[in-house]
C-alpha cells in the first residue's frame, strides 16, 4: 500500500482551512476535489519532483 499524506490546504472560493489526502508516489497529477465546508470543486495539482519531493496546490475549477 503507498503511502498517503495529509495537506493542509485553504479553499480557494470559501477561505476556509481544509485537508487533503494525496498519494506522492502516484506521481505529479491533477484531479478535482470538492470544500469540505462551502462544497464547491477544488482543481488540486500536485507536482512531485525526481527526490519525492512533493508539492500541492488548489485553484478554483473554474480557473483551471
Amino acid at each position: 500500500m503507498e503511502p498517503i499524506e495529509t495537506v493542509a490546504l485553504t479553499c480557494p472560493y470559501c477561505g476556509e482551512p481544509g485537508e487533503i489526502d494525496v498519494e506522492p508516489a502516484l506521481g505529479s497529477q491533477e484531479y478535482v476535489e470538492d470544500c469540505g465546508v462551502c462544497c464547491r470543486p477544488w482543481q488540486v495539482h500536485v507536482t512531485v519532483d525526481e527526490s519525492g519531493a512533493f508539492e500541492v496546490s488548489a485553484t478554483r475549477e473554474d480557473d483551471a
